[in-house]
């Protein structure tokens, strides 16, 4: 994930993506969060320097869906 690469480059500890079209756009929201935490978790892997990732989620369902893939991967949720 490119924006990944651009926080380990540029010394970033922490990062926040929003949770978009999901909405207006239709995609479905658990295939969203599915695809957002399982390709940020396999690009973390190589930025060491990234402690912290925040997904913007505008809805609770949201916020639901993304715990629970984060959950399958073992990482905790903070709300």
């Amino acid at each position: 994930m490119r924006a990944i690469e651009l926080c380990q480059h540029h010394g970033l500890v922490s990062v926040a993506f929003p949770a978009i079209s999901t909405g207006i756009y239709r995609f479905p929201a658990d295939r969203a969060a599915q695809i957002a935490v399982s390709t940020t978790a396999e690009a973390l892997k190589a930025a060491p320097a990234i402690a912290r990732v925040i997904f913007c989620c505008f809805s609770r369902e949201s916020a639901v869906l993304h715990a629970q893939v984060m959950a399958e991967f073992g990482e905790p949720c903070n709300d």
